[in-house]
């Protein structure tokens, strides 16, 4: 039973963290400015209207600080950053291997699944990144902050990005605040993810990073 398997820890489970904001510009110079490193460009998602810089976390996790594409005129991200004039943490992509396989035992838990889906995106330097992403439904996103994660795997021909982007950071823990602490923590838990859920009056996401600068706290 899926109840009696091992959960693997939030921090461990985290393939990326994603920082949103209204302008990228201001979110690369507002993270260089807390870590002491500069986020590298990482490219635009057609057709959903943002772009992005990595930053490493170490190992095969980075910090993925994502804003609005200005060349795009249609806007259909999951979470709407558009109006974010500071930083914040909106959600998390937890790494997974044989993704299919896994959506299917998911399904057998009740939950609501949404793919594997392939996706791509193109690097400035032409090189294409490919992977499956899987979304799980549930009641527990809190305005813009979802504490649920996504799920992907990376193309076994893919660069990951957490391989080529600026290094000097590694993520220390990941926790979370809400309102429905416990129930976020049980749809965690079916997840096979184990996590600190603190109860609070808002969803966060909270992040302890080892930077050159010292130790930060993203949320």
């Amino acid at each position: 039973m899926r109840a009696q398997e091992k959960k693997t820890p939030a921090v461990d489970a985290v393939d990326h963290l994603l920082l949103g904001i209204s302008d990228l510009d201001k979110g690369i110079a507002w993270v260089r400015e807390k870590t002491g490193l500069t986020a590298v460009y990482g490219g635009v998602h057609p057709g959903i209207g943002t772009r992005n810089a990595l930053l490493s976390l170490g190992g095969r996790r980075y910090l993925e600080i994502i804003a609005p594409d200005p060349a795009q005129t249609s806007y259909s991200f999951s979470a709407d950053v558009r109006k974010l004039e500071s930083p914040r943490l909106v959600m998390w992509a937890a790494g997974a291997t044989e993704i299919d396989t896994f959506a299917e035992s998911l399904k057998t838990t009740g939950l609501q699944v949404f793919g594997p889906r392939d996706g791509s995106r193109a690097r400035p330097d032409g090189k294409t990144l490919r992977w499956k992403a899987m979304a799980i439904g549930h009641p527990h996103r809190d305005g813009i902050v979802d504490p649920i994660p996504f799920f992907i795997e990376w193309a076994a021909d893919s660069p990951h990005p957490a391989g080529d982007s600026p290094r000097g950071c590694e993520l220390e823990s990941l926790s979370f605040t809400h309102p429905e602490a416990e129930a976020v923590a049980k749809t965690l838990r079916s997840l096979d993810i184990a996590a600190s859920v603190t109860p609070a009056g808002e969803a966060r996401l909270i992040a302890t990073i080892r930077t050159p600068k010292g130790k930060v706290e993203l949320s």
